[in-house]
C-alpha cells in the first residue's frame, strides 16, 4: 500500500513511518522542515499550503493518507491565520486532491481532545458535545466535520482520532502548551530539577507515542462500520495524576521524585490538568487501545527519548 503521511518529521510521524515501512508499506513522508523523516520513506519537504508540494507528495500514488501535520495549540493561538491556512484550508485541499486520484481512499486524521474545550464536564464520554475554546481545538473540530461530510459523500473513507497527551515529545520548543508533560521526562532522565506548571494532583489523559502510532496503524484498515456516524473517536487514554507520573518516571530513571516541584499556573491547570474520568467505548469497540498501565506507558515513553 502507498501511504502518504503528513507531519512525518514530527515525533508521532517518525514512529509511525518506521512502523509502516516495517509492515511493508511504501511511505511518502511530507514535512515543512528538512530532516526528521526516517529515510525508509520517500521524503517531500515543503509547506503543506503549497499546492505544488502537495502534488509532489501525491505524485507516486496514494492508497491511504494519514494527516498528522498541524500548527499546534500555542502556535495556533499566537497566529490564528497560520492555523486557518494549514489546519483548515491546506487540509481541505489535500483531501480533495487525494480523492481526485483515488476516490474513497482511507484517510486518518489526527484530531485532538482540544475539541472538548474547558472547563470539562464531570465525565467525558462519547456523548460529550464539542465546545472548543482554543483556535487549535476549533479548527480540529471543523475538520472532523469535513472528514464526516466527505465520508458521507463517498469522497473519502475517513477516520478522525482525538489524541490525548502523547508522551514524550523530543526536548525543545514544540509550540504545544502541553509540552510540560514531556519536559518532565527529559529533566528526570537527565537527573535535573523540574518545576511543573500544574499541581501534583492535576490529572491528564495520556498515551505513549508508540501506542499512538499503533493506533494509527490500526485505523488504516479498520472496518468503518465499527465507527460512529461522526467517524470520530476519542482514543483510549490513561488518566494520571502528575505527581504519580513524576514518581514513576523518577523510579524508572533511578532518581529522587523530589527533583520535581510544583508551581501551578491556573490557566494551564484548567486547560491540561483538570481532566475528569474518560470513557471511550466507541474507540474500544473499533479496536483502539491505551497503554494498559502507568508503568508500561512510562517505560515506553522513556525508550523513545
Amino acid at each position: 500500500m502507498n501511504v502518504v503521511v503528513t507531519g512525518a518529521g514530527g515525533f508521532v510521524g517518525r514512529e509511525l513511518v518506521n512502523l509502516l515501512a516495517g509492515a511493508g508499506h511504501a511511505v511518502t513522508g511530507i514535512d515543512h522542515a528538512k530532516g526528521g523523516i526516517p529515510q525508509v520513506a520517500r521524503v517531500v519537504t515543503g509547506d503543506l499550503g503549497d499546492r505544488a508540494v502537495r502534488a509532489e507528495a501525491l505524485g507516486r500514488g496514494c492508497d491511504a493518507l494519514i494527516h498528522l501535520a498541524t500548527v499546534p495549540g500555542g502556535a495556533a493561538e499566537g497566529d490564528p491565520a497560520a492555523s486557518r491556512r494549514i489546519n483548515v484550508e491546506a487540509m481541505y485541499d489535500l483531501l480533495l486532491e487525494a480523492a481526485a486520484l483515488n476516490g474513497g481512499l482511507r484517510v486518518v486524521f489526527a484530531s485532538s481532545i482540544a475539541v472538548f474545550g474547558d472547563p470539562l464536564p464531570p465525565l467525558v464520554d462519547d456523548a460529550t458535545p464539542l465546545s472548543p475554546k482554543m483556535i487549535y481545538g476549533g479548527h480540529k473540530a471543523m475538520m472532523e466535520d469535513v472528514i464526516a461530510m466527505f465520508s458521507n459523500r463517498g469522497t473519502i473513507d475517513g477516520v478522525s482520532v482525538r489524541l490525548p497527551g502523547i508522551l514524550a515529545r523530543p526536548k525543545g520548543p514544540s509550540g504545544m502548551k502541553s509540552a510540560f508533560m514531556s519536559d518532565m521526562f527529559h529533566a528526570l532522565k537527565a537527573g535535573e530539577t523540574f518545576t511543573c506548571p500544574v499541581s501534583a494532583h492535576g490529572r491528564i489523559w495520556a498515551q505513549s507515542v508508540r501506542q499512538c502510532a499503533h493506533n494509527f496503524m490500526h485505523a488504516l484498515d479498520l472496518d468503518a462500520s465499527l465507527l460512529p456516524p461522526t467517524r470520530a473517536v476519542t482514543l483510549p487514554a490513561l488518566r494520571i495524576a502528575m505527581g504519580d507520573l513524576a514518581a514513576e518516571i523518577a523510579s524508572q530513571c533511578g532518581v529522587a521524585a523530589d527533583l520535581v516541584s510544583y508551581m501551578p499556573d491556573a490557566a494551564l491547570e484548567a486547560a491540561f490538568a483538570a481532566q475528569p474520568p474518560l470513557a471511550t467505548p466507541a474507540a474500544e469497540h473499533a479496536g483502539f487501545a491505551h497503554d494498559g498501565d502507568l508503568a508500561t506507558l512510562v517505560s515506553s515513553a522513556l525508550a523513545t527519548i
